[in-house]
């Protein structure tokens, strides 16, 4: 896919995007008086900004192109993530969140620390800062990738461009402006798919009809498979595997979390979560859509693709060379828009839990509101450095994409199950969890490098064998009980 000439009027539009979110920076700056107000936003943002932000912010700019990929290059399977994310939402509000609202926690680990002790605490808010390390660079680079090539901009400038506004309005408004800005991408990113969805409708002939006629011809809509196949991916693998996912992606994860403890109660916590599984069910059928219709269309106009365009290639080419300007300028905006809104979530959430699980507990003595609110900027800042190095490093080691998806896969189920083992069970304890975890981890790294497991079926089965083996392992080992109300079973009801 050769670069075309970005006209001035995308270039306009590019602008007033980019300034706007730095106006949202400065607006925000300064009225940060304490670590309270920079990382959860003096507990008071609307629960409604709070649910679009949870999507924008796990919402990538790979995912934005992604999707449609492979929707043009095998078939609509994901359908199943946006289905099963309405049936996760009420396990989030009944399971995870009362525990955290009633305990008036910063991070989801500190729930850990009273579960389990503070080496179970500084263990998991590790493995979170690694995995999400190795993130940042990745949801930089693959966006920055496209854009170079949509723009005419150089690869290296696109990172710096994305690294440096996303880093200085985060320092400078905390997460009331990471939010904030994370409505203003939201907007751009559902509205540039709803224009390509709208679009497509009427660039194919036939239309509508056409699009799922195609689709249903070229076996796109088979997907409809329940039962387990160990080495492809059917509507069954992956509905349990994003059951888990999703627990962990929204019940465990600072970046999740963090928002939702920035809500002003309770009820506006399970708001924002249902709100955010909506969005989920509704922009992953139009991203869909929006793939099934790149593939009837080009198949109506097969000498307007260029030879060697690959699936998730396929929206990117299609958005410069059949959109107008103005048009496609917006739709640019847009993935640049889901790129920053990752990157500016990332960055903030390990600022808050480098600051309130490794630096806060080991403090001897006090220290004065200013002097923390500065520090918290320093991270921010230097994690955004971080950030920017690790994508021009991804430049030179491309094969990092993938060792950063598998560590994520890898670590995850585990996290999650050292969670609901703590929230289900007073029997469970740190040291069963870690003999139920290491052979999740030794299995995990065998199915990724020697068998041809669909990587669908990663995540369940390092959680199944962490959850289950840490589970039998507390009970053969003798340790101590939990107190009834860091459980659920002796947990208050959470007032909504």
């Amino acid at each position: 896919m050769g670069a075309v000439e970005f006209s001035r009027l995308n270039l306009i539009v590019l602008v007033v995007y980019l300034s706007a979110l730095v106006w949202i920076g400065l607006r925000l700056a300064g009225k940060q008086r304490s670590t309270e107000d920079f990382f959860l936003g003096g507990r008071r943002m609307p629960w409604l900004a709070v649910g679009v932000s949870m999507f924008a912010s796990l919402t990538s700019a790979s995912s934005f192109l992604g999707v449609p990929g492979v929707a043009f290059r095998e078939n609509i399977s994901m359908v199943v993530l946006g289905l099963v994310s309405p049936l996760v939402a009420p396990l989030l509000i009944l399971i995870f969140y009362p525990f955290y609202r009633q305990l008036q926690v910063t991070t989801a680990y500190e729930y850990v620390d009273l579960r389990y002790g503070r080496a179970a605490r500084l263990c998991v808010a590790g493995l979170f800062c690694l995995a999400r390390m190795g993130w940042l660079g990745v949801v930089i680079y693959s966006p920055a990738l496209a854009l170079s090539v949509m723009t005419g901009i150089g690869l290296y400038p696109a990172i710096f461009l994305m690294g440096i506004i996303a880093t200085a309005y985060a320092t400078a408004g905390g997460l009331s402006a990471v939010i904030w800005t994370d409505v203003l991408q939201f907007a751009l990113l559902a509205g540039g798919a709803l224009w390509v969805a709208v679009a497509l409708m009427h660039g194919v002939p036939g239309g509508v009809a056409q699009i799922m006629a195609v689709a249903g011809e070229t076996a796109r809509l088979d997907v409809w498979q329940w039962q387990l196949k160990w080495f492809e991916m059917t509507a069954l693998g992956a509905a349990l595997s994003y059951l888990f996912q999703l627990m962990q992606d929204y019940g465990t994860d600072q970046v999740s979390v963090q928002r939702l403890l920035s809500v002003r109660d309770a009820r506006g916590m399970a708001k924002a979560a249902i709100l955010n599984s909506l969005i989920d069910l509704v922009l992953m059928n139009v991203l869909l859509f929006v793939g099934l219709g790149l593939f009837a269309y080009f198949q109506s106009f097969p000498e307007r693709l260029a030879e060697g365009v690959t699936g998730d290639g396929i929206l990117a080419y299609y958005i410069i060379h059949a959109l107008p300007d103005g048009v496609s300028g917006l739709l640019i905006t847009a993935i640049l828009a889901a790129a920053m809104s990752s990157l500016d979530s990332g960055i903030n959430s390990l600022s808050s839990v480098i600051m309130n699980d490794f630096i806060k507990p080991f403090r001897r003595q006090a220290v004065s509101s200013r002097s923390e609110v500065k520090l918290a900027r320093t991270l921010t800042l230097v994690l955004g450095v971080f950030a920017i190095g690790a994508a021009c490093y991804t430049v030179r080691i491309g094969e990092i994409l993938k060792a950063a998806s598998a560590f994520l896969s890898l670590f995850g189920g585990p996290v999650l199950s050292l969670f609901l083992l703590g929230m289900l069970t007073r029997r469970a304890h740190f040291r069963g969890w870690i003999l139920g975890t290491l052979p999740s981890l030794g299995v995990s790294v065998w199915l990724q490098n020697w068998t041809e497991v669909h990587f669908i079926h990663y995540f369940p089965i390092a959680f199944g064998i962490s959850f289950g083996l840490g589970y039998l392992a507390s009970t053969l080992i003798p340790g101590p009980r939990a107190r009834p109300e860091l459980t659920l079973w002796g947990r208050p009801p959470m007032k909504l």
